[in-house]
């Protein structure tokens, strides 16, 4: 029995020394955190890179799809309808340049529908609140220009939530304008806005520093008080603009403005879809389907807008969400590309 018992010993002996051994120190134990730690990070950074190159691949693919998208109208490969419809054209968001309600892309929709051959009329859908004087006259003598050439087609203006300053600019040039009774219209004024500081950095303690060749040159400082002759100067530009605002409006509606009776209707003021169809600022109520199918006799609308190409749309998108996100790295709330 005793020789059984030493022979079991023998044998254990033999598989625990196959075991590994415990580390016996702290330097051991080191070793092993620092290679399971060299394992992990390089667990960690294999995880990153399949990440980047997954998420480059798919940017690929979305940019060469975007690529081969042309641009609404804009390519070649669009081919306006062969039956008898109603053209339309957007005039969304802030008119000015560089935007999608700039002059540049709805004069060349503008033109598109005023070329197809079987556009009956054409139909400016307006929701916007205008904005440069400049690119709105643009429109405005397009408009004028193209009717002259097109004498068959006539021009109706459909303004849905709002058409105010630059936009009603625009309408303007149409033979017809329709709202919505609740439709905000008018705004017939020019205005130049901005902010003095002068009292607020002499409290501070900030002394300002310009130098300028041409007395004139720092018109308007917002830094320093606004001499009489500047700010008669500015007056004068505004109400020139103004002018030419109000007679492109008188040119358009003639007759049908009420202006003897609503004599502030040049003042700035804007006015509910209602009111403005009492001034004559409209000419009644309607949507864009109800004109197309009631007043033009074409329910069938076609879209002649221009817009950027969905690839620039995104660059866009893409450039603004990297400026914010710059700002917040620096501390800049509020700060994006433009």
């Amino acid at each position: 029995m005793m020789a059984d018992y030493n022979n079991g010993n023998e044998g254990n002996d033999r598989h625990d020394a196959q075991r590994p051994k415990p580390p016996q120190n702290n330097r051991e134990w080191q070793l092993i955190e620092k290679v399971v730690m060299s394992m992990q990070d390089e667990q960690r950074k294999q995880r990153r890179w399949s990440i980047f190159f997954r998420a480059a691949t798919l940017a690929y693919l979305f940019i060469v799809l975007l690529l081969f998208l042309p641009m609404r109208l804009g390519g070649g490969s669009f081919t306006a309808p062969t039956k008898p419809h109603t053209a339309m054209v957007d005039i969304s968001g802030i008119i000015a340049d560089g935007a999608e309600a700039s002059a540049d892309a709805i004069s060349s929709g503008l033109r598109r529908a005023f070329e197809a051959e079987f556009a009956e009329a054409v139909m400016l859908r307006i929701n916007s609140p205008g904005g440069s004087p400049v690119q709105s006259g643009y429109v405005y003598s397009e408009i004028m220009r193209l009717k002259d050439k097109h004498p068959d087609k006539r021009v109706y203006a459909v303004i849905t939530d709002l058409g105010a300053s630059g936009a009603y600019y625009i309408a303007a040039a149409a033979d017809e304008i329709y709202v919505d009774p609740a439709s905000i219209v008018g705004s017939i004024g020019v205005i130049m806005a901005g902010f003095g500081f002068e009292e607020a950095i002499e409290k501070l303690g900030i002394e300002r520093r310009v130098m300028t060749s041409g007395e004139n040159k720092a018109l308007l400082d917002p830094f320093g008080p606004v001499a009489d002759t500047q700010q008669a100067h500015i007056q004068r530009m505004l109400d020139r603009v103004h002018e030419q605002f109000i007679n492109a409006v008188r040119e358009g509606r003639g007759e049908r403005l009420r202006v003897d009776e609503y004599p502030e209707v040049f003042s700035g003021l804007v006015w509910s879809g209602d009111e403005a169809v009492t001034i004559g600022l409209a000419d009644g109520h309607g949507s864009p389907g109800q004109v197309a199918r009631d007043i033009i006799g074409h329910e069938d609308i076609v879209d002649y807008s221009v817009l950027p190409h969905p690839f620039e749309r995104f660059l866009r998108g893409f450039g603004m969400s990297i400026g914010k996100g710059i700002g917040q790295v620096m501390g800049v709330d509020g700060w994006s590309l433009r």
